[in-house]
């Protein structure tokens, strides 16, 4: 197995999903499915294949310490599937940012640095996503009240 390629086919994947959802207040059904779905599904398949199948995970290292989970990832294939790992569940928490915006009627605008963010650094960008949604209910609270 080529895992450069399989790093890159990965990359590209997860790179049309985050446009997808870029371009969502045009599709948002169809971003819905191709980044909420499709995507995190081919991807889900290609970890499970490589770490079904390819990694030799309990070899050596493990998730008892740091160290041990170092010489885990020290396999390429155990590291691709953990890269692969990050992209589809950073993508899924991308377009449930997406679909809670919607829900919620935050315009769009104040989502897009919650989804670099994400795109970026994963769990940044849901932290700041949760602050917008406080921020938003508390702005509509006071509309209301």
């Amino acid at each position: 197995m080529n895992l450069e390629m399989v790093f890159s086919v990965a990359g590209m994947l997860a790179m049309a999903g985050w446009v997808m959802l870029l371009l969502s207040p045009f599709a948002p059904d169809l971003a819905d499915k191709i980044a909420g779905w499709i995507i995190p599904l081919v991807l889900s398949v290609g970890y499970v294949v490589l770490a079904v199948f390819y990694s030799s995970w309990g070899e050596e290292g493990g998730y008892g310490s740091l160290a041990e989970v170092a010489k885990l990832f020290s396999n390429q294939h155990a590291l691709l599937a953990g890269w692969i790992h990050y992209l589809a569940f950073d993508l899924l928490i991308g377009a449930w940012i997406c679909r809670v915006a919607r829900r919620e009627a935050i315009r769009f605008w104040w989502v897009v640095p919650c989804l670099v963010l994400t795109f970026l650094f994963g769990p940044a960008g849901f932290l700041l996503f949760a602050l917008l949604r406080w921020a938003a209910a508390l702005a509509k609270a006071r509309k209301a009240g």
